[in-house]
């Protein structure tokens, strides 16, 4: 597998994705400081998540993450969700999550399949599968119709410091074909 400072990003997104550790802000700022060289909107972006994540204790931002993600069906992290609802076509969408998952012996663990930090840590893998059709196909028509729909809950003017990750997120994902493609 072809590992790149891209799956090291795509990495730290899933883990800022993930029920909020002591590691949090560690992570946060690591993200923040690869994405700079490369990245600087989106950089700037994750830096207003950053500078929240600062304010926040960790109790604080695990009672968000929960508010955010948990409690709001229209913010909840599955990408399926968004796309098809509680309907068979996401279970068809599952099945072929698992299937590609299967063939890299990847496994989503304790979570659906189709939870956006899983889908952030396969993507991570293979910089070569990545640019794939499979995984274009699954950024393209998948995770980033699931990104818009999570930000239109939120506000402008949101304090929610979740809004400022998922829209660092969605920029970050916006220009990785064009990336991957001239670097290659």
């Amino acid at each position: 597998m072809t590992k790149d400072s891209t799956s090291s990003l795509f990495d730290l997104f899933a883990a800022l994705l993930e029920y909020p550790s002591a590691e949090m802000t560690e992570q946060a700022r690591d993200c923040l400081e690869q994405l700079k060289p490369t990245h600087p909107e989106t950089a700037e972006a994750l830096e207003k998540f950053v500078r929240k994540l600062d304010q926040l204790s960790i109790e604080k931002m695990r009672e968000l993450y929960t508010i955010t993600f948990d409690m709001q069906p229209v913010c909840y992290p599955y990408v399926g969700y968004h796309l098809f609802g509680e309907s068979y076509k996401r279970g068809a969408f599952m099945a072929q999550l698992n299937e590609a998952y299967h063939a890299f012996d990847y496994s989503a663990g304790q979570e659906l399949p189709d939870h956006l930090a899983v889908i952030l840590r396969f993507l991570s893998l293979d910089a070569t599968n990545r640019a794939g059709e499979f995984c274009q196909t699954l950024l393209d028509h998948g995770v980033q119709p699931a990104l818009e729909k999570m930000l239109k809950v939120f506000s402008e003017d949101s304090e929610n410091p979740y809004a400022e990750f998922l829209s660092a997120l969605q920029l970050f994902l916006v220009p990785i074909p064009e990336k991957e493609l001239t670097h290659a």
